[in-house]
């Protein structure tokens, strides 16, 4: 089995991997700098077959993520992110993101080879989701940090190069005073009317540069400071919302860790408002001792958050059995429709976009997609 040949040759695999990264030109990293990259995701497929075997596949999937490659949240996921950041700031690129995660793959398949081990076509197909989703979530946050460094550099240029140029302006414009000083001093026709009028001009014209210069600063930092918030901070305030908002709950509401970088701008009220209401309805249809999730992650220039509620322990058998009740589960449903088709609208004028997915004897995902804005300091 995969899973006890990934537990006795861990180390090796370890080992393996860290030779061919140190083989590779322009790579040196310390073991703490790079704990997000190969050594945990070794542990995660490990702990994900383990989930396997023992038929706990929504634990497998909490773990390494869907088959499909849908968006979801995973450790692996978040672990993937970290990875990519840290080699961004080392000043890697993005082939070397991907050479990271092939390397455990080529260390595996090589050693089974040498060991004479074969695993079950399962198995593989385990190992294959793990390392893609673990490179297209490192990719993704990469490419998306990469471009975000590369905008904030245009703009810093271009608000040197606004600066330079007022302060060129402002230089032709002391030449000019002291040149039409000059003109009236020797008594010019300049001297006359006309001559007050462009003295005025000039004056008013050096009080407009240094006043426009402070009001586009003083625009820009309103605009930076009040449209954008922390997810964090905003993902508390829908809880405490939710949990007062909504009386007898029977089921736990539970956050997954979010990540304290992760900024979005825009309405917050609106989304605030469309965020409560879906977590409501996520409880009302949850199964008591049953749990809501919710979930929030990066996925380069957005933010993904889902609502995970859990209905897999309604009989349906039983739900059809009685006209009564059968009629008010589906009254409960139309209102449950209504609630997310106004969700829906205040997360699309928001910005975002939501969609809706079945989670086979699960229940459903609420998967809602918002801006993503660096971090206001």
């Amino acid at each position: 089995m995969m899973y006890e040949f990934l537990i006795n040759n861990r180390t090796n695999l370890a080992a393996r991997c860290r030779e061919k990264v140190a083989l590779r030109p322009g790579r040196m990293a310390s073991k703490l700098q790079l704990q997000n990259g190969v050594p945990m995701l070794l542990d995660q497929l490990i702990r994900t077959l383990a989930a396997e075997n023992t038929s706990q596949s929504i634990v497998a999937f909490g773990i390494s993520g869907p088959e499909n490659g849908d968006l979801a949240f995973s450790e692996i996921a978040i672990s993937a992110v970290e990875h990519a950041r840290e080699l961004l700031v080392l000043g890697f690129s993005v082939k070397q993101v991907v050479h990271d995660y092939g390397d455990l793959c080529q260390s595996i398949t090589d050693l089974a080879i040498e060991r004479k081990i074969t695993f079950t076509i399962h198995e593989f197909r385990t190992l294959s989701r793990c390392l893609e989703n673990a490179t297209a979530d490192a990719v993704t946050e990469f490419s998306y940090q990469r471009d975000l460094i590369e905008a904030n550099k245009v703009t810093k240029e271009n608000n040197d190069r606004l600066r330079h140029f007022v302060h060129e302006l402002r230089n032709l414009l002391g030449t000019t005073s002291l040149a039409f000083t000059a003109a009236k001093s020797s008594r010019l026709n300049l001297s006359g009317s006309t001559g007050v009028i462009l003295e005025k001009s000039i004056l008013n014209l050096g009080r407009l540069i240094d006043s426009s210069v402070d009001d586009i600063n003083e625009i820009v930092r309103q605009k930076i400071v009040l449209n954008t918030f922390p997810i964090s901070s905003f993902i508390a305030e829908v809880l405490s919302s939710a949990e007062l908002s909504y009386e007898n709950i029977k089921c736990e509401l539970r956050l997954m860790p979010v990540d304290p970088d992760l900024a979005t701008s825009g309405n917050r009220s609106l989304l605030l408002i469309a965020l409560v209401r879906i977590l409501q309805n996520a409880v009302k249809f949850t199964q008591p001792n049953n749990h809501v999730v919710l979930a929030v992650y990066a996925s380069g220039d957005q933010i993904q958050i889902d609502v995970k509620d859990n209905c897999s322990d309604v009989d349906t058998q039983e739900v059809d059995s009685t006209h009564s009740q059968s009629t008010q589960i589906d009254r409960d449903r139309i209102g449950s429709s209504l609630i997310l088709a106004i969700a829906k609208q205040s997360v699309v004028s928001y910005g975002g976009s939501l969609s809706i997915q079945n989670q086979s004897e699960i229940g459903w995902v609420v998967k809602i997609s918002i801006p993503r804005r660096p971090v206001v300091n």
